[in-house]
């Protein structure tokens, strides 16, 4: 937004630094930090305020020339500044010296003054004639964003689009169990007052949600939600959002249960015994996520199910359970059809006492639903899912258990296809990649191929880190050690691929359910490139679309942005944030990717979107994972 280098004191007073920084006066002689260029500033006093004056002022008129006013912004700040009250001394009283100078010799015409930014646009308006908050005329006016930004050279500033992207994933997790602890502590609390009961309700638990709020605001700061701040500072950001997300999930358990209750009067809440348990823990502020094992003995077991959205959700809703033998039933007692799946602790090796048990519910908008949990040796409602393993000739032990049929393929070169209603979804059988898409029954097949690379970063003295982005070239296809292990599981509600790589897992779902989560494919990924420095994974998408080098992002979820490929620009300049989604599309199809956390994106030959990953181990969803440090999607 300013026509120099930065905007710290040195360069913003005019085009040379060398002369405005001996007006930034916590450079003084005697101080801790001082000017580069060798000159430092001097106190202003009677004997050269005049020099002073007159130097600065040229630096002023010449500033002046690049605008179409005569009113000019100078800004006196930059980073950790004015945190010493002899700072704001040094400051004040020496441009007040020079200001009045300025004041005393209308000769020079000028008027220099301190002032706010509304002083600024006050001076600007009435300096042009025009009404405040109508544009004046012959101003241009800027629309969409200023993405992608570089500071100097080609540094462009497009690393921290995924920087830390497990700590931006977590935000996201953090804000969506907050908007669902807002809802359900809005509705317990009002029919506790409306019955009565709001002296036996926790209110206390209103300071929960007022410190999640405060930490997620805290978290959306400029060195926070990018991932650039440091090693220390992001650990707190993190033990505060794993905070708040404990308390936050301490709200919903307690309204959960009041609203649950068909006689509101037996309700009690006790602090160190939460009625319900929260579905998946986390250890510590860096930890994955880990979901709660239910174990089921003589006495049923209840699953409270919540519903954030205000319509109706047909959903597929997973759980853990320490038995095969289970029957799951509605809140009317009617049993539901159960869908079986293996939990694995490996590509070959399932969980002995784990399994994960599946249900198709419609739950109500913003509403709860109750499941019931029972140890059951009726099989009549259960369909087990079935598993095929690609070894690809490798001679590995595959734990089988008798809960699931397993079929061992030594060496799969056939292509094979995942199938519902809505989708047909086609992969490599040597690779496990995706190859295709098509509408079952359809003639036509639509090219849908995605493949891991890897970016490198440059060898000068200047990389890739958590604000640039600086690759070596155009990104490589990854190329594991050994060729990756493969399991596909086929069920009635939901069918996955499998695929393990060296240094990622990658799970790709597709439902077999209607409704929108039918019409999709869910992709999540597991990630661990520790081993590797200085490298950054990116996930690439390339269909048959005729995109041309455009494609779409959003706008913090609000709108979307039309982006355009620009070869003149360096590879680096032409990757733009991805907060929530990106498409491509021609006149006739559309690909449309929802991400379950901040990324960043491209699309750098027609039909193609990258996605840039992370470089340590950490999980992503849809296309792109949270690591621990920096990392780039393309």
């Amino acid at each position: 937004m300013m026509p120099f280098y930065s905007y710290d004191v040195p360069h913003t007073c005019g085009p040379d630094p060398k002369i405005c920084c001996q007006f930034d006066f916590k450079r003084l002689p005697g101080g801790r930090i001082n000017c580069p260029w060798k000159v430092p500033p001097k106190a202003i006093t009677s004997a050269n305020v005049a020099e002073r004056a007159q130097l600065l002022l040229d630096q002023y008129r010449k500033k002046s020339k690049l605008y179409r006013s005569k009113v000019l912004l100078v800004p006196l700040g930059d980073d950790f500044r004015y945190d010493k009250p002899q700072e704001w001394d040094a400051q004040f009283l020496n441009y007040q010296r020079l200001f009045d100078f300025f004041s005393a010799h209308p000769d020079l015409h000028v008027q220099a003054q301190f002032g706010t930014l509304s002083d600024y646009f006050d001076a600007l308006y009435k300096q042009t004639g025009i009404v405040p908050g109508m544009q004046p005329p012959g101003f241009p006016v800027v629309s969409g964003d200023f993405f992608s930004y570089a500071d100097r050279e080609d540094h462009y500033w497009t690393g921290y689009y995924t920087s830390r992207p497990f700590y931006k994933s977590m935000g996201r997790v953090l804000e969506a169990h907050l908007r669902s602890a807002e809802i359900l502590y809005s509705l317990a609390v009002s029919h506790a007052r409306h019955a009565g009961m709001d002296s036996k309700y926790p209110l206390s638990d209103y300071a929960l949600l007022t410190d999640g709020r405060r930490n997620l605001g805290l978290f959306q700061h400029h060195d926070a939600i990018t991932g650039t701040a440091k090693e220390a500072v992001v650990v707190d950001y993190g033990v505060r959002l794993l905070h708040s997300l404990m308390n936050v999930k301490r709200v919903v358990i307690n309204a959960a249960h009041y609203l649950v209750l068909a006689d509101k009067e037996t309700y009690h809440y006790d602090l160190t015994e939460p009625f319900l348990g929260a579905e998946e823990t986390r250890l510590n502020q860096d930890s994955l996520p880990e979901k709660t094992v239910i174990k089921l003995e003589a006495a049923p077991r209840f699953v409270v199910v919540f519903n954030s959205l205000e319509q109706e959700r047909l959903s597929v809703v997973s759980l853990l359970v320490n038995t095969p033998h289970i029957r799951v039933l509605n809140e009317e007692g009617q049993p539901l059809a159960v869908q079986l799946s293996a939990q694995w602790n490996s590509a070959t090796d399932m969980a002995p006492d784990i399994y994960q048990v599946s249900v198709v519910l419609r739950l109500p908008a913003l509403g709860l639903s109750i499941l019931q949990l029972i140890k059951s040796f009726d099989s009549h409602n259960t369909f087990k899912s079935s598993v095929r393993l690609f070894l690809h000739g490798r001679d590995l032990p595959v734990h089988k258990y008798e809960a699931f049929p397993v079929k061992v393929v030594p060496a799969a070169t056939d292509d094979f296809c995942l199938g519902n209603q809505h989708m047909r979804a086609c992969f490599s059988g040597p690779s496990g990649a995706l190859k295709s898409v098509a509408q079952p029954g359809g003639e036509e097949e639509r090219r849908l191929t995605s493949q891991f690379l890897i970016y490198g970063t440059r060898s000068t003295k200047d990389k890739s880190g958590a604000y640039l982005f600086l690759p070596d070239g155009e990104a490589k296809p990854y190329v594991p050690k050994d060729p990756p292990l493969i399991r596909v599981s086929e069920g009635p509600f939901f069918s996955e691929v499998a695929v393990y790589y060296q240094h990622v897992q990658e799970l790709v779902r597709l439902y077999n359910v209607p409704g929108v989560d039918g019409l999709s494919l869910e992709i999540s990924c597991l990630v661990d490139i520790r081993d590797h420095v200085n490298k950054e994974l990116a996930l690439r998408f390339s269909t048959d679309i005729e995109s041309q080098g455009t494609f779409f992002t959003d706008l913090n979820g609000f709108q979307i942005q039309p982006r355009q490929y620009l070869k003149k620009l360096p590879l680096q300049a032409n990757f733009y944030p991805m907060p929530v989604m990106a498409y491509i599309q021609d006149t006739q199809t559309r690909l449309t990717l929802h991400t379950a956390q901040a990324l960043g994106v491209s699309s750098l030959s027609s039909g193609e979107r990258r996605m840039c990953g992370a470089d340590t181990a950490q999980s992503w969803h849809l296309g792109c994972p949270p690591g621990k440090s920096r990392g780039f999607l393309d």
